[in-house]
């Protein structure tokens, strides 16, 4: 490369749990720059899970979103004419965003009243490991293991 590497923009801990991974996903689930309105819906959301669990809804919710958060992925390369779907391993920072968009693609698809209520099912349904965005992490998961015999091109 000739240019140097950008530096990482440092994100600040979240002001009620004080989890940087908080303020990651909220930043994700933030429209228009309405960061505010973000956060009261996460922290709605995690209020709902923990009232009908009866246990730490932050907790629940780390848990959920490491059981929607894939290991391997499939990428498309031309080898000769043919293209193939290679699987490779994810790297850690990709990971987790995958898994928070993921996440927050299916709770907004839901069919609850509220942003917070179809974000605290979705929570509530990764946890449990149902739901679309846990399908999706499967479905990811299936696909590179039938493409396991183009591992080989890897790059």
């Amino acid at each position: 490369m000739r240019k140097s590497k950008p530096k990482k923009r440092i994100i600040l801990p979240d002001p009620k749990f004080n989890d940087v991974l908080v303020t990651k996903f909220v930043n994700n689930l933030m429209y228009t720059g309405k960061k505010n309105l973000a956060f009261q819906i996460f922290y709605d959301a995690i209020a709902v899970v923990s009232e009908k669990t009866g246990e730490d809804g932050l907790e629940i919710w780390k848990k959920g979103l490491n059981n929607v958060t894939p290991n391997v992925e499939v990428r498309s390369r031309r080898i000769g004419g043919a293209t193939f779907q290679i699987p490779s391993e994810i790297r850690p920072g990709r990971k987790s965003s995958i898994g928070m968009k993921n996440l927050i693609l299916y709770s907004r698809k839901r069919h609850e009243k509220t942003m917070s209520a179809k974000l605290a099912g979705e929570i509530m349904a990764a946890y449990k490991e149902e739901g679309a965005a846990f399908k999706k992490k499967e479905d990811t998961h299936r696909m590179a293991d039938a493409n396991k015999a183009f591992s080989h091109f890897r790059f």
